[in-house]
């Protein structure tokens, strides 16, 4: 059986990374039009942003959310993080939907579902963030308490 090493991941095959970046594309151009008609106060929007009930400002920092997270999409070191926020957004969005302002919650839930599937697919790529350490975690924790032979702890050791 082949082992798998975790310090250095496969790059995803041709065909997965056509459909991801295809659907990062269109998930994006969707999410920077409707945040764009949120930050730009189109009355249907500050309408239903009123029935929500938390002021204007949620209409403001929703639409900022959503431009940037589309922004993010498209830069491949940050894809998850903001596939990630848009999931957390439209998470809420499916719950205002159908607890406070009523209307089909359905193009919050494929939207979530597509960053859901961009977060999956492209998960891995957070390993490769800056200050991101390759050791795995129980080297670490095995040489967090160790003492040198004065007694004092070395150098980028913590206590337990």
């Amino acid at each position: 059986m082949k082992e798998i090493d975790q310090n250095n991941p496969q790059p995803p095959s041709k065909t997965k990374n056509i459909a991801l970046w295809t659907l990062q594309a269109l998930t994006a151009a969707a999410f920077l039009m409707a945040g764009s008609l949120k930050l730009s106060s189109q009355p249907a929007l500050v309408e239903m942003f009123d029935k929500i009930g938390l002021g204007q400002w949620f209409r403001y920092l929703t639409g900022s959310i959503e431009v940037v997270s589309a922004i993010l999409l498209l830069i491949p070191k940050v894809t998850p993080v903001g596939a990630g926020l848009l999931v957390c957004t439209m998470s809420g969005a499916i719950i205002t939907h159908l607890v406070k302002i009523g209307g089909s919650p359905a193009p919050a839930i494929v939207l979530g579902c597509f960053a859901a599937i961009i977060l999956w697919g492209r998960f891995d790529s957070l390993k490769t963030l800056p200050g991101k350490s390759s050791a795995p975690v129980t080297d670490k924790i095995k040489s967090a308490g160790k003492e040198t032979t004065s007694g004092r702890k070395e150098a980028g050791q913590v206590d337990a």
